[in-house]
């Protein structure tokens, strides 16, 4: 049986692209800046999708959860920010045979069909109300496993990779650059040295090919400026989805990049 969101008769020039988008701060839903517009530019011009699955770096779980609900909620997991950031919502639908397809994709991992628990958080739906204002295209949202190794979450993008070849996008968000503890909040000065060495090592990387458990990216904290510019893994894991839905041909490009108070990475990712 084909489900709603599949379309068996795509091709490769059709296949639907992979994003990973530095979400940054919740204002960026209020405000009107280059990323936003590099967002909105990117729901304007891309293929439009038959359904999203979402990667956030807000949901960090133990195991892996796929949103089932038909009318999940809009999550405000922040807090200090101004009312009219809490009196936006983005009512996208569910997908219940979406979660069940990323269920079945991901088989033998144990998947839990959350319907009821979770929602949308600020890194799903503060980066798509600027791709897809009109909250209509069918959303799931996908945890991302606290206790799995960086190779773990790439090998996932890769099981993940078929969904693009039935009209699906994938949409990680996250920031490869996040350090809140050494931010710059009035955004005085230049970016940190080791968080733009860490940020140009990213995008020198988009593109590596060989072994899963040898990418220079699933190996990030080799990197001198790694740890520093990751204090945890939760904001960088996201990417890594991303890239395991290369196939290995596709064009890699990004389509907006910096740094916003001295560590916190803007850059996003396009595959395909």
């Amino acid at each position: 049986m084909i489900l709603p969101f599949q379309d068996k008769k795509m091709t490769p020039s059709s296949r639907m692209p992979a994003l990973f988008l530095g979400h940054g701060s919740p204002m960026n839903v209020l405000e009107d800046n280059r990323y936003t517009r590099a967002w909105r530019a990117l729901g304007e011009t891309l293929p439009r999708p038959k359904a999203i699955v979402m990667v956030s770096a807000h949901w960090f779980t133990r195991g892996t959860g796929v949103t089932a609900m038909e009318q999940p909620q809009t999550i405000h997991d922040f807090g200090g920010f101004p009312q009219a950031l809490y009196d936006t919502h983005y009512p996208a639908p569910g997908s219940p045979a979406l979660a069940q397809r990323v269920v079945d994709l991901l088989a033998p991992l144990p998947v839990t069909l959350d319907k009821d628990a979770w929602g949308f958080d600020h890194g799903a739906w503060g980066v798509l109300i600027k791709m897809y204002p009109q909250a209509d295209i069918p959303l799931v949202q996908l945890s991302i496993d606290s206790t799995k190794p960086p190779v773990w979450h790439y090998q996932m993008g890769r099981r993940l990779a078929a969904l693009r070849d039935e009209g699906v996008m994938l949409v990680a968000s996250g920031n490869v650059v996040h350090n809140l503890r050494t931010a710059r909040w009035h955004g005085e000065g230049e970016p940190y040295p080791w968080a733009e060495s860490f940020n140009n090592f990213v995008k020198e990387n988009l593109t590596w090919r060989g072994e899963a458990a040898d990418h220079p990216l699933v190996n990030y904290l080799d990197h001198p400026g790694g740890s520093l510019s990751n204090p945890t893994a939760d904001h960088f894991l996201p990417l890594l989805y991303a890239l395991g839905t290369w196939d290995g041909t596709e064009t890699v490009s990004v389509p907006v990049d910096g740094l916003e108070m001295a560590s916190l990475s803007m850059l996003s990712v396009q595959v395909g």
